[in-house]
């Protein structure tokens, strides 16, 4: 194996060390840890309410932490360490650490007043990563890789609810994440409009890009996780490969939820 492959493959490192976040009293994460390796799909399920968005949001900054810390590949997310301390990172450096996590949203949050493909180069062109040409061509690619290539003069409000998630995955990529985060992403669709976004998904699967799902859709992650992981009330209840925690939970918490969803 060459240098860059090697490399390649060590890209998307996720560590989550013991954080907590808080809302006033209430406490939405409780002391979560996590080591998510490159490359894999790890699928967080669990009831409303339980946290699982509120972790997702906190592994590219959305959330501030209160508690604890996340880095990707050994940098920290949202700060800076000198000595032991940890501080806070400015705006602009927060944002720069974006462009290399992805983010799915339930609802899409396509910009309305711009075309499918615009939405798509909209942001490899602010960051200054490929200029127009380029940016069109890759978007291109992206959309023929969502099976929406026909649609790239779209508008936002022209296309299904499906449609429209395919492409806010396509934008996603457009930067190159070494992450991929998906919050329910099939959550606001109409039922016969999941199958297409999932199926997109389990493509990407393939591709080798670390991805951290919160789904309900118990029988998609049957297909495509590496590591599933149930949480309740703010804290990880269990963990494990598919087979463990899909057929053979050891908390009865787990068994109880999956008894109600499967």
């Amino acid at each position: 194996m060459t240098v860059n492959q090697t490399a390649q493959h060590a890209i998307g490192h996720i560590q989550i060390n013991h954080v907590f976040k808080n809302y006033g009293a209430h406490t939405a994460l409780q002391d979560i840890s996590l080591d998510i390796p490159a490359g894999s799909v790890t699928v967080i399920i669990g009831p409303s309410g339980s946290g699982k968005s509120t972790l997702l949001r906190t592994i590219n900054h959305l959330e501030r932490v209160d508690g604890g810390f996340i880095q990707i590949d050994d940098e920290f997310i949202g700060y800076r360490k000198e000595g032991n301390k940890l501080y806070e990172l400015k705006e602009r450096d927060i944002l720069k650490q974006r462009k290399s996590v992805g983010y799915v949203f339930q609802n899409f949050n396509l910009f309305p007043h711009l075309n499918v493909l615009q939405n798509i180069i909209e942001a490899p062109l602010a960051h200054k990563k490929l200029n127009k040409d380029q940016a069109i061509l890759k978007a291109n690619q992206l959309l023929g890789l969502v099976g929406l290539r026909e649609k790239a003069e779209a508008w936002p409000k022209q296309l299904s609810g499906g449609q429209q998630q395919r492409v806010a995955i396509a934008r996603a990529l457009a930067l190159d994440p070494k992450v991929i985060l998906f919050d329910e992403p099939t959550s606001a669709l109409d039922p016969e409009l999941v199958g297409e976004v999932l199926s997109v998904i389990k493509n990407l699967a393939k591709l080798g890009t670390t991805m951290v799902i919160v789904t309900h859709e118990i029988g998609f992650a049957r297909e495509v996780a590496d590591h599933v992981v149930f949480m309740d009330q703010g804290k990880i209840i269990e963990q494990g490969n598919v087979q463990q925690m899909l057929e053979n939970p050891k908390e009865e918490r787990t068994k109880n939820f999956l008894s109600r969803v499967l």
